[in-house]
């Protein structure tokens, strides 16, 4: 077979195939007579029918695959001998000026780059850091308490307040038009809690059982409801129960109902703790990940393989119909999606997992046996029944290639940090969480 490569532009390549016709007739013929032994027709008992017939019906789809695995096979021999990284499918098309008995292709495709990743000691990097206090601990069980509260209704004379569960009825209108989604009966919500917009809470807040109010109320610009959204409204409330909420005292019976083994309160505070903790650590890695991701890019020099941005963009289209297809979108399968909405994202998406891959390679970051199965264990611990969860991991090959992809990205993430110039950042729990 010869084999000639020419370089196109930066990644793209050009190779010329031959192939010897007898190697595609050979092979037609071989699997035409296999079929010949297995095919069904009309008027013929089975394997009876005559090679001529079979190769009449069948010859030419069973030409065109010979040609298709022939030219894949000599492609993928060349690429090999030649020693190149293809990134993504060649495009093959059939050349002329072929010598007698012989066929030509040439095949275009791309190579993977070679990547520069500058000197990391040159890398800043911001590492945050934060920890679990008391004050976290206490707003923890605060909502463990408040998912567990119950309601008692409130005295008629009693007015709405934070916290309180209120039923009410109410209709609004838009210049004097009822809309849709604007009315409702036995309606109820939790004051203060911000389940409802802030100008309807407000109006809410203060009334009395048997109390009506007419208010007006202005829909934000970017409310979800479009056909609302930027006007203002009049609506007509009655307010028909008020509950007050009672929290459950925090006990031996309240740390029993968690399920804490010793049902003490220490107990119970020493379980959220180590709850917190372990979220606070996958968080800190999440974000600390990032910022090497983000200081890894900004050093590495490298063209990307259009091929492989292309086949990122398409997995990222199907990843947004799967979604819409989800929240029960119609046609989600064909509705029109911009390719072009993907493409920053894609290419950042190959850029990453090449530079990530060279540092793997050249510092072997690989993930290793036991740091697996560690990770693995620390996942399962937070349920009720760890070797479930393990097993359910372990026995899935795709689960546990997604555990060895963030093992190595946390391989990648502490060797950046070990080289970068790290600049050590404490923030508060609650930023970290994102609560308010």
């Amino acid at each position: 077979m010869a084999v000639t490569v020419e370089t196109l532009e930066k990644l793209e390549r050009k190779m010329t195939l031959a192939l010897p016709m007898t190697a595609i007739t050979g092979e037609v013929e071989t699997r035409l007579k296999r079929m010949a032994r297995q095919v069904k027709m009309d008027g013929f008992r089975p394997g009876k029918v005559p090679f001529n017939v079979v190769a009449q019906r069948y010859g030419y789809s069973v030409h065109y695959e010979v040609m298709n695995d022939k030219v894949g096979e000599a492609f993928a021999a060349a690429a090999n001998e030649a020693q190149l990284r293809v990134a993504g499918a060649p495009r093959i098309s059939e050349k002329e000026g072929a010598a007698e008995g012989e066929m030509l292709f040439d095949a275009v495709f791309e190579v993977y780059p070679d990547v520069k990743i500058a000197d990391l000691e040159s890398a800043e990097v911001e590492k945050l850091t934060a920890n679990v206090n008391d004050s976290a601990i206490d707003k923890t069980i605060d909502i463990l308490r408040k998912q567990r509260r119950t309601f008692a209704q409130r005295a008629m004379d009693a007015g709405a307040q934070d916290g309180d569960r209120v039923t009410i009825d109410f209709e609004g209108k838009i210049d004097g038009e009822a809309f849709a989604g604007g009315k409702a009966t036995a309606f109820q919500f939790l004051v203060g809690e911000g389940q409802m917009l802030k100008e309807f809470e407000d109006a809410v807040r203060g009334m009395k059982s048997g109390e009506s109010k007419t208010f007006p109320l202005s829909f934000p610009a970017d409310y979800h409801g479009k056909d609302v959204a930027g006007k203002t409204a009049d609506f007509l409330v009655t307010l028909n129960k008020i509950e007050a909420a009672h929290l459950p005292e925090v006990n031996e019976a309240f740390a029993k109902s968690l399920g804490i083994a010793d049902g003490t309160v220490d107990g119970l505070r020493a379980d959220i703790r180590k709850n917190l903790e372990r979220e606070v650590k996958f968080r800190l890695q999440a974000r600390n990940k990032q910022a090497v991701m983000d200081a890894l890019v900004s050093k590495a020099e490298l063209d990307l393989p259009k091929s492989s941005v292309q086949s990122e963009v398409e997995r990222l289209v199907q990843g947004a119909r799967a979604d819409l297809k989800q929240r029960g979108i119609k046609d989600a399968d064909t509705a029109p999606i911009p390719e072009e909405m993907f493409t920053a994202q894609a290419e950042r998406r190959v850029r990453l997992g090449l530079v990530v891959a060279e540092l793997v390679r050249t510092n072997a970051l690989h993930a290793k046996p036991e740091q697996l199965k560690a990770h693995v264990e620390e996942l399962a611990s937070s349920y009720e029944k760890p070797a479930d969860v393990i097993r359910w991991y372990t026995t899935d090959d795709r689960r546990m290639a997604e555990v060895e992809a963030v093992v190595i990205e946390n391989n990648v993430t502490e060797f950046v940090l070990s080289k970068a110039k790290v600049v050590d950042k404490s923030i508060a729990f609650e930023e970290l969480m994102g609560q308010g």
